[in-house]
């Protein structure tokens, strides 16, 4: 196996680029992320206007998310040949453009074509940033970027509900789509700081892209619609995936990907993690709503103070990284998250306060584990996989986070049906025991970690 990448001939050598470039992709991401969740809270509005059922208007949420996971490790893929600067403007110019549909959109397909056009230009964001900061910046200060932008992804997941509420209860759905028009004033800070890298000869493998876009759909569909099809679909395609892959002489995904017990290790953690985080995301505004009987923006206000400190304290987790080792961090990260469950559990009747002193400590374990997590991984990767190896640790990131959403919400409409699930007795008992889960996943998360961990201080002692 190659070691991975410690030369330094494709990073740029000057410190002001490394300064310029952090805040323009930590801008970009905060739309991107933004874009996100703030449509979560707009979802009753659009049922409302295009008379839709659950089933139907979940399609606006479900298809961005299975086209945003897809469109990551696409764009990672293809930056191992094409130049970053190019993908980065293609994404963009794409976000906007659904931004643009979707603000005239007048009824629903046209309405869900937008956010699929988004999502197809938004998967680039996230993805290349992180590669951005894999590709450029040395690895003595690789953490501090990651940091910087596992700050602003916690920050934008805490104030996303709270700007889309405003917006939406304020004015209409629609001029959510006005803040990703944001994005496009990025665009030529991109053109002027990135390098203009050579593009690289080969064939893209587009059989396997399409076949992977099935399989990771199928599974996301049924976790998110409860559709067992999708399921089948998925298990059934996977082994004609696996062997497309072992027979092409330049795969999407390298089957030697995975003959990397280090990074495998690093995919199991952010599964495991990110699925029991994501889970927090869904359960505490429900949590406030049927114990406490908040209003929205009392919700909103309540959860902000741990996006805050998490966009905080997740730069100095970065920082720490790059000094005590990322392993440590990751470590240091799942045991706050852990603190932050068992306390929401056992804190369940507890006065809001007490949740949202909870919440901060796990948003700050959450900023903690994605920084350090993705350092980790992009160690581990030889220099030769990195653009695949950290798209598909993307595509691992979103589609856990999704996966994770629709696991708790099913639980938690199992622990509530029957006639005495309206008892406050039960409403509690079921939030405490949902949050003891994520508890145990995200010990569970740290056991699967230890092999990267390993194969980590391997790779740098």
């Amino acid at each position: 196996m190659a070691e991975p990448d410690t030369s330094t001939e494709r990073w740029p050598a000057s410190d002001r680029f490394r300064a310029r470039i952090t805040p323009v992709i930590c801008g970009t991401v905060f739309i991107s992320v933004l874009n996100g969740t703030m449509f979560n809270v707009a979802v009753p509005d659009i049922a409302r206007e295009f008379r839709l059922g659950p089933a139907e208007v979940s399609w606006v949420l479900t298809g961005y998310v299975v086209v945003f996971a897809l469109a990551a490790a696409i764009y990672g893929r293809l930056a191992d040949r094409l130049p970053v600067r190019l993908l980065i403007t293609v994404g963009l110019l794409l976000f906007n453009a659904g931004a643009i549909l979707g603000l005239t959109a007048r009824w629903y397909p046209w309405l869900v074509g937008a956010r699929l056009i988004q999502a197809a230009g938004g998967g680039s964001i996230p993805a290349l940033g992180m590669l951005a900061a894999t590709r450029y910046f040395p690895v003595n200060l690789r953490g501090q970027m990651l940091g910087a932008l596992a700050s602003t992804v916690a920050f934008a997941a805490g104030v996303g509900p709270i700007i889309g509420g405003l917006i939406a209860g304020n004015w209409h759905w629609r001029y959510l789509f006005l803040l990703s028009l944001f994005n496009l004033a990025a665009i030529p800070f991109y053109r002027r700081l990135l390098p203009d890298e050579p593009i690289r000869k080969g064939r893209f493998d587009w059989v396997g892209t399409l076949l992977l876009g099935v399989v990771v759909g199928s599974f996301l569909v049924f976790a998110a619609q409860g559709l067992w099809i999708g399921l089948g679909a998925g298990l059934l395609l996977i082994p004609v995936c696996s062997r497309h892959f072992r027979r092409q002489p330049d795969p999407f995904v390298p089957p030697s990907l995975f003959r990397n017990r280090g990074y495998l290790s690093g995919l199991a953690a952010t599964f495991l993690t990110v699925g029991a985080v994501f889970g927090m995301f869904f359960l505490v505004p429900l949590l406030l709503r049927q114990v406490h009987a908040l209003s929205t923006q009392a919700i909103g206000l309540t959860i902000f103070p741990g996006a805050l400190s998490a966009s905080i304290l997740g730069i100095w987790g970065g920082r720490l990284a790059d000094r005590r080792g990322s392993p440590t961090v990751v470590f240091m990260g799942q045991g706050f998250l852990a603190a932050g469950f068992l306390g929401l559990a056992f804190g369940v009747g507890d006065p809001p306060w007490v949740t949202g002193l909870c919440l901060i400590v796990g948003y700050t374990g959450f900023a903690f584990v994605q920084s350090s997590l993705a350092k980790t991984v992009s160690t581990i990767l030889p220099s030769s996989a990195s653009g695949m190896g950290m798209g598909f640790y993307n595509l691992t990131f979103f589609t856990s986070g999704a996966f994770g959403t629709a696991a708790f919400g099913k639980l938690l409409a199992w622990y509530q049906v029957g006639p005495n699930s309206i008892a406050l007795g039960l409403i509690t008992a079921s939030y405490r025991n949902l949050f003891l889960i994520a508890a145990a996943v995200v010990l569970a998360a740290g056991l699967a970690f230890i092999p990267a961990a390993r194969r980590r201080e391997e790779s740098t002692g």
